[in-house]
């Protein structure tokens, strides 16, 4: 605890330190919450190595969670190249507060930059933003709101946010007659409200992205099934240089195939970070 005090810019903050250790170095993660966009408190993890080069913000899927095999496999790796990494549950998933219900793209949005305010306030502000999924889609509209960050990658990202209704396209029309509707998603249940709907059909993310300023890397599988390479192809396209793409070769969209996949996102992104930090 002594070796991490100078880290923290405010004290006290609740937290639990964690230890996991590997045959070769031994990583530092920190349990801390913080209030979300919508009032609840948000459960997240700091990988927090002890003279860090840079802090990452990271964006998970759609109904997924901080806590997700490969987004710990990637944390770990970016821990070993000496990069935090910041990662939270949005409001009403994983062991954050909140009916999920009752949330949207654009509060998930808020969540992203809440996180980086308390980043901010209490260790360094996210120099590098990256989301998984529509958490990619997410990150690429939060970033022109957290001025510090100088780059964003997404991983098997849609190009905008209607997409994610693919998920539950036969609930469709009980939703827009009920109000809501219960769907299957993961194997797990979750209530779908009009308003996310709404919320998701009034994004422009073109533009978005066409006037994010900041460096882009899209990572992308060609054979992902669950979100196509053109959608790749489309935020490419959208944004202006400085651009990179990488592809995920044979990865699953999840990444939760082969250890290697996200071992290799992870050193992706710490080689293209190192240009912008």
């Amino acid at each position: 605890m002594t070796k991490l005090n100078h880290l923290y810019k405010t004290t006290p903050l609740t937290l639990e330190i964690f230890f996991h250790k590997t045959t070769t170095y031994t990583s530092v993660s920190l349990r801390l919450t913080f209030t979300g966009s919508l009032g609840y408190k948000l459960a997240a993890r700091l990988e927090l190595p002890e003279n860090p080069k840079a802090y990452v913000l990271f964006a998970h899927y759609f109904t997924g969670n901080k806590d997700i095999t490969a987004l710990s496999r990637i944390a770990r790796s970016l821990y070993e190249a000496g990069i935090a990494l910041f990662r939270f549950d949005y409001t009403g998933l994983g062991a954050s507060e909140g009916d999920f219900a009752n949330t949207n793209f654009s509060s998930n949005v808020k969540d992203l930059i809440a996180a980086a305010d308390f980043m901010r306030k209490n260790f360094e502000p996210p120099q590098i933003l990256v989301g998984h999924s529509l958490g990619g889609t997410a990150a690429l509209a939060a970033a022109s709101s957290i001025p510090e960050i100088r780059a964003v990658a997404t991983i098997g990202s849609p190009c905008n946010t209607v997409h994610v209704k693919n998920n539950f396209a036969k609930h469709l029309d009980e939703i827009n007659e009920k109000g809501e509707a219960e769907v299957i998603l993961g194997g797990r249940k979750f209530n779908i409200k009009k308003q996310f709907l709404d919320d998701i059909a009034n994004q422009d993310m073109p533009s978005k992205i066409a006037e994010l300023k900041k460096a882009l890397l899209v990572m992308h599988s060609p054979i992902d099934k669950i979100v196509g390479i053109e959608n790749a192809q489309k935020i490419y396209e959208y944004a202006k240089h400085p651009k990179s793409f990488v592809s995920l070769d044979k990865a699953d969209h999840l990444l939760l195939g082969s250890p290697a996949d996200s071992k290799y996102v992870a050193s992706v992104l710490t080689a293209w970070a190192s240009r912008y930090l």
